[in-house]
């Protein structure tokens, strides 16, 4: 667990740095930086648009008395892009923006379930608590 965190706190910013210097190579400083606070932008007000629905969504489901596990992880991928959205960058933008799309967590949803589903079948996921 340790050499993927290490793994990912330094690829990624040597990513975001290689990506900044390339494209601000290609347009220029300013157009780099004012892309990035479009980008960013845009990204707080799908976040925020995407969110509220997920709320009401979840309102919904409990008033009919059910349980809304999917809606929740929506949630859960939507504070997930909101937050990407906050490091400045491009790969991480387009993390963020991937997380909001509604199609794109449908197909991260089905991954996650059949991750989860081969896991709890091949005994190697351990549920600690009890």
């Amino acid at each position: 667990m340790f050499l993927r965190l290490f793994l990912v706190f330094t690829i990624v910013p040597i990513i975001e740095v290689w990506l900044l210097i390339k494209i601000g190579r290609v347009i220029g400083a300013l157009p780099t930086v004012a892309m990035l606070v479009a980008i960013s932008m845009a990204g707080a007000w799908l976040a925020r648009s995407q969110g509220f629905s997920v709320i009401v969504a979840i309102q919904q489901e409990l008033a009919a008395g059910r349980l809304p596990a999917a809606h929740i992880l929506d949630g859960a991928f939507i504070l997930a892009g909101g937050i990407l959205l906050l490091t400045p960058g491009f790969f991480t933008d387009f993390i963020g923006l991937f997380f909001l799309i509604p199609a794109s967590r449908r197909l991260l949803k089905l991954r996650l379930g059949r991750w989860l589903e081969q896991k709890l079948r091949g005994g190697s996921f351990v549920i600690l608590g009890r």
